[in-house]
Formats: structure tokens, C-alpha cells, sequence
């Protein structure tokens, strides 16, 4: 069987595992070979996807632009290119990209981030096992870029009561590992239009509905950080819009000011104070 002549579906016992829809965006500053490994680590899964929209968030550079193509040659039977002429941010283009997914079940990409072989088989499975189920998640490895070695791993509650507590102050999900389903994302309007922290605004926004969540507490996904991780986790750019989605959050009344001005107090903490403090609080309690 060649790379592009997958099956539509599986069984793992007496489970029927779900067709899905992998969404990635990608925008003119990721490097060539990110992009090529991420592609490559959702397109060649255990159990693979039956459909794959790779939403253009602006213009490209013509060496991402190769890679898109190459990918689009090969797996010309699932691989959807959505391409926006000017870059409008991650939640917008996200949202081009739902309305372009095939499938219910959509599972989240980052376009530099790797995917380990068994992540989708593994939250397919579990939508089959708990039907219930809208969102899924799972912990992430940080690596460092330059030597592939772990720097850390991110660990999140597990099970819904948990999650739903958790969401009040922080994201219960790490983003680069997020499977939902579409029909749910579309009655809650999707993304919101934020440029930082959309993420956490969808979870919550997910949940104040009526979403079910579960996290996967194994690593399933690889998340890429280098030297410049620190500066952008410590950046005011961060920092305003960290305390704009907690806002966003509260005015929604999801949370109490209480859930609001705790994590937003540690966030400008951690932006006046030096860089060795922010990575020790960082490593300490932020991790799990």
C-alpha cells in the first residue's frame, strides 16, 4: 500500500474508530523543515486521517510552498490547501479551515510541532469508547530544537471535573493536542478573532457550553521550543494578551474575578521579574 492509499476507517476490538479531519495552519515565518516534519508525522499516523486541510494564513515563502505542494502531489486524494491572500491571524484562519474539515472529529496541528504515530489512533479510540466525549487532549513533550533532547513534559488534568475546574484559571488542554468535534466548535461560533491565547478562549468557551472533555495522560505530541521561548513566554505582548482572554473569560461569566486576577497578577509577576525567575517558576509550577 503506497503513503497515499489509506483506508477510511478501523476497528480496534468491537470499536469502530471515527474518520477525521486534520487541521493545520501555516504563515510565512515557519521554517521549511518544521513545516516538512509536522506533515509528515500526521500523514504517516497508525491510523491515519481521511482528510487534511492546510489552511495559508497570508502569502507564503516559495520554499514553504514547495513543501505544501509535494504534500499535495502525494496525498492528492485527502490534502486540502485553503489559502488566504493577506495573513489574518490564527483564529480566523482556523475557522476557514472547520468550515473546510470533511469530517466531525477534527484533530488540531501545529505546523511545527510532531505528532508521535499513535496520537490519533489513541483519541479516535477514545471518542469510540466515550461518545459523550467533544474535546480531547493530551500531554505534550517540550524538546529542545537544537538538541532533540526533552526540556520538559506538560502535563494537564485528566478527567472532566478536573478540566472544568482548571479552566476557570489556566488552559486545561495543551493546544498543540487538541481533538474536537466540529459540530460542537460550530454551535459556540468557533475561534474568536484574538492573534494570542485563541486557544484558551475556545477551550473555555467549549466548556462553559457544555463540552465534555478528557485528556490523555501519556505524550502524543512533541512541542518545539528554542533559546527565544523564555523571552516570549515573559514578552508584554503575551502578558496583554493573556490578561485580555482571562477578561474575555470573566465577562462571559465563566469564571469569578477571583479565577481572574490570581493568574493574571503571577503573569505580570513573571513579566517584571528577571528571566531566571520567570524559568524556575515556569519549570516549578507550571508543568505539572
Amino acid at each position: 500500500m503506497s503513503r497515499g492509499d489509506f483506508p477510511v476507517f478501523k476497528r480496534v476490538g468491537r470499536y469502530t474508530l471515527p474518520e477525521y479531519s486534520v487541521l493545520m495552519s501555516v504563515y510565512d515565518r515557519e521554517l521549511p523543515e518544521n513545516l516538512n516534519e509536522s506533515l509528515e508525522s500526521m500523514l504517516m499516523q497508525s491510523y491515519p486521517p481521511s482528510d487534511f486541510v492546510l489552511v495559508c494564513d497570508g502569502k507564503l515563502t516559495n520554499e514553504l510552498n514547495i513543501i505544501v505542494k509535494s504534500f499535495e502531489n502525494e496525498f492528492k486524494n485527502i490534502f486540502q490547501i485553503v489559502r488566504i491572500d493577506e495573513n489574518v491571524g490564527p483564529g480566523r484562519a482556523l475557522n476557514e479551515g472547520i468550515d473546510a474539515c470533511k469530517c466531525d472529529y477534527i484533530v488540531r496541528m501545529d505546523s511545527d510541532d510532531i505528532s508521535l504515530p499513535n496520537r490519533c489512533l489513541k483519541q479516535m479510540l477514545l471518542f469510540a469508547v466515550k461518545p459523550k466525549l467533544d474535546i480531547i487532549g493530551t500531554y505534550v513533550e517540550e524538546f529542545d530544537d537544537k538538541t532533540n533532547s526533552t526540556v520538559a513534559v506538560k502535563k494537564v488534568p485528566i478527567m472532566h471535573k478536573d478540566i472544568d475546574a482548571y479552566a476557570k484559571r489556566r488552559n486545561p488542554f495543551n493546544r498543540q493536542s487538541v481533538a474536537f468535534r466540529k459540530s460542537f466548535a460550530v454551535k459556540i461560533g468557533g475561534y474568536s478573532d484574538l492573534k494570542l491565547c485563541e486557544d484558551y478562549e475556545f477551550a473555555a468557551r467549549m466548556l462553559a457550553a457544555g463540552a465534555r472533555g478528557q485528556n490523555i495522560p501519556e505524550v502524543l505530541v512533541k512541542y518545539r521550543v528554542d533559546e527565544k521561548t523564555p523571552e516570549i513566554r515573559k514578552s508584554w505582548r503575551l502578558t496583554k494578551a493573556f490578561i485580555k482572554v482571562r477578561w474575555i473569560i470573566f465577562l462571559s461569566g465563566y469564571t469569578s474575578f477571583r479565577d481572574f486576577f490570581m493568574p493574571c497578577a503571577l503573569q505580570l509577576g513573571l513579566f517584571i521579574l528577571p528571566r531566571k525567575f520567570t524559568r524556575w517558576v515556569y519549570t516549578t509550577f507550571l508543568r505539572g
